[in-house]
């Protein structure tokens, strides 16, 4: 965006969609408390309720009411209205698909009455501004710990250290994944775009975030383009972006390097214990917590508190025996302070379960009859939750086949909706008179999510989770709901395949990173999706009909 020499303020308002940045601004905020009077605003400044859904040449994906009219066959099917609060669940859950519908509608409106330039712009502000308040996060905690690089401090009981990007959520105040997949898109965007200063920009708020598996997942789609599909100045950013993230795998956030290896270790099934013994026979204590089991590094807390207080007791009964200690000092008379202990136990990960996790470790005590996975003491494994979540849905549909095309329905086995109506404030708050708890969601994700989400925060890790949106399509929807996203939902926007510019890799990436999260009801990182690929479509319809000399 540039701004002219003979700038002012109408111009500026010319430059930029602004109720298109408020929406954005405020509708991908984390909390629904926003994101609906957002939906109002926009509306009432343009109110258009002009969808026009079809079969053929639909205006907007036909996806959207498709879902929630199978959710409704499927409340009639599965007799679920005969359950005490069900019908407000399935309300709940439609309203959600309704915002998506109602959100995508004010992103075509816009795409359709501005010029293409004007939108471009007003998504350069909206990832400016994220920027800023995602440096503002890092800034917060630099202040916080009084060091410049807190990827590397491990004082606070590791509060940041290995977690620091969690910190940094960016202008959704969402989790970090959702920043990261956000700077992701415009690290295409603006590569595509020719904006080397944006793209680098974005590639470093994205290294900020610390999620390695959206980092792996650009890496990829970089790669294709690289080589597929890339200018020589292109591949030259690309080149940059890779030499980023090894300078802050290696510098800034070194311990990155052995949570990545350990991740992949466990997915092929390569237990932590055996890596210890072969790569570093070292006594525990001597060994840093990303090669510790488990088990290891309670025994690793336990020996330095008893070597601690053995200490202890020896500094109190030196003190009747014998004077002060002297003051070490240079030659020069300088005085010497020793560094803290890292390997003591304030220097390292809590091993207790944190106080927010009470009411998942009540809820447990409450229910261990009918939980099969943490209703037992815990055991450790080196699968991750994730897949153990897609295992259960298999697992799920080979003992009620007949459940195998309309799904278990709407908030009964894999969904946001069905974490939210549980009343555990584990995706949201919900009113605890009107809690829905369905057995197959117990007994599955639930229990699932329990097992690891309820211990202390080492075991948080996106690997644990179950959230799919693919799991949630085929265990609540069925292959119907399935087949309805691959044709109504990608399908609406790969029909343009071959004349999109950024579009194309973001539609592969977004099939990537659905596997993460449920982000249709996260509300966050598809309506950004959309705007983009809405955009492209439009700018390549007008650079084909110039060609054409229309």
């Amino acid at each position: 965006m540039t701004i002219p020499a003979n700038f002012n303020l109408k111009k500026l308002k010319a430059l930029l969609d602004w109720k298109l940045l408020l929406f954005l601004l405020l509708f991908l905020n984390v909390k629904l408390a926003v994101k609906i009077p957002a939906i109002v605003i926009i509306y009432l400044l343009q109110f258009d309720f002009k969808f026009r859904f079809s079969f053929e040449n639909s205006r907007l994906p036909l996806f959207y009411p498709l879902i929630i009219g199978l959710a409704f066959v499927d409340l009639i099917i599965n007799k679920n209205y005969s359950s005490p609060h069900y019908i407000v669940v399935l309300l709940t859950g439609a309203g959600f698909w309704l915002l998506c519908i109602l959100a995508i509608h004010q992103i075509k409106l816009a795409v359709e009455r501005n010029t293409i330039d004007v939108i471009h712009n007003t998504i350069l502000v909206f990832f400016v501004i994220n920027a800023i308040i995602s440096l503002l996060n890092l800034s917060s905690i630099i202040w916080e710990t009084g060091t410049l690089n807190p990827y590397t401090y491990q004082g606070d009981y590791q509060k940041y250290f290995l977690g620091t990007g969690d910190y940094i959520k960016g202008l959704t105040f969402d989790t970090s994944t959702t920043n990261a997949i956000i700077n992701a898109f415009g690290v295409i965007y603006f590569l595509t775009r020719k904006n080397p200063v944006m793209l680098l920009v974005c590639m470093v708020v994205l290294l900020l975030t610390g999620s390695n598996s959206t980092d792996i997942l650009l890496v990829f789609i970089l790669g294709l383009l690289f080589i597929f599909r890339s200018s020589q100045d292109q591949k030259s950013l690309i080149v940059v972006c890779l030499v980023f993230l090894v300078v802050f795998m290696a510098k800034i956030s070194p311990q990155n390097n052995d949570y990545v290896a350990t991740t992949f270790n466990n997915i092929l099934h390569r237990s932590n214990s055996d890596k210890v013994a072969v790569a570093a026979p070292l006594p525990v204590t001597q060994m840093p917590d990303s090669l510790l089991s488990p088990e290891q590094k309670k025994q690793k807390i336990a020996t330095l508190y008893l070597d601690s207080a053995n200490n202890a007791g020896k500094v109190v009964s030196a003190k009747t025996a014998q004077p002060a200690p002297l003051i070490l000092a240079t030659k020069q008379g300088r005085a010497i302070v020793p560094k803290p202990d890292i390997n003591s136990a304030p220097y390292q990960s809590l091993v207790t379960t944190p106080t927010e996790q009470t009411p998942l470790v009540d809820f447990i005590n409450t229910h261990k009859t009918v939980l099969p996975i943490c209703g037992h003491p815990f055991h450790w494994s080196a699968t991750p939750g994730k897949l153990i979540g897609m295992i259960q849905t298999i697992r799920f549909f080979k003992s009620h086949p007949g459940k195998i095309f309309m799904g278990d329905g709407i908030g009964n086995f894999s969904s946001k909706l069905a974490f939210k109506v549980s009343s555990l404030d584990i995706t949201g708050g919900y009113p605890a008179k009107y809690t829905y708890i369905d057995h197959d969601f117990l007994t599955n994700h639930l229990d699932l999510y329990l097992n690891f989400f309820s211990k202390r925060a080492g075991y948080h890790s996106l690997t644990n989770s179950p959230f799919s949106v693919y799991d949630q399509l085929l265990a609540e929807y069925g292959l119907i709901g399935f087949l309805l996203f691959c044709f109504y939902y990608l399908g609406f926007f790969a029909k343009n395949l071959k004349a999109l510019t950024y579009g194309s890799p973001i539609i592969l990436l977004t099939i990537l990173v659905l596997f993460i999260d449920y982000w249709f009801e996260q509300l966050s990182i598809l309506i950004l999706f959309e705007l983009l690929l809405l955009l492209d479509i439009k700018e390549s319809s007008t650079n084909l009909n110039l060609n054409n000399g229309h």
